[in-house]
């Protein structure tokens, strides 16, 4: 009955051994990931708000444009081509300015 005994002890010690190994394994894990999650979560929020500088002159610049598509959708089409064509210098000199901005 020693042996008997003896072999189940063993055999819950190594069982208990394992399962403890495996927790810290899953412990480790776990903290690994929510560190990763955490981190990824400061780069966004660390992106969101430098994109907010750009994206508000950006923002800017396209509702003027959406401003300027409706008055000549609602108007009519006496001066469409002279809007049209004026839209596109507009377009020409905003890009180079920002070629300008850019090359400061």
């Amino acid at each position: 009955m020693d042996g008997d005994l003896l072999l189940i002890f063993t055999f819950v010690l190594v069982i208990a051994t394992i399962a403890l190994t495996m927790a810290q394994v899953f412990h480790r894990r776990a903290v690994r990931h929510e560190e990763r999650k955490l981190e990824l979560k400061a780069r966004i929020a660390e992106a969101k708000s430098g994109e907010t500088e750009v994206s508000s002159d950006a923002h800017r610049k396209l509702e003027e444009r959406v401003r300027v598509l409706e008055r000549i959708v609602t108007d009519g089409n006496d001066d469409l081509a002279r809007q049209i064509e004026s839209l596109r210098d507009l377009q020409e000199i905003d890009q180079l300015t920002d070629k300008r901005e850019k090359a400061q």
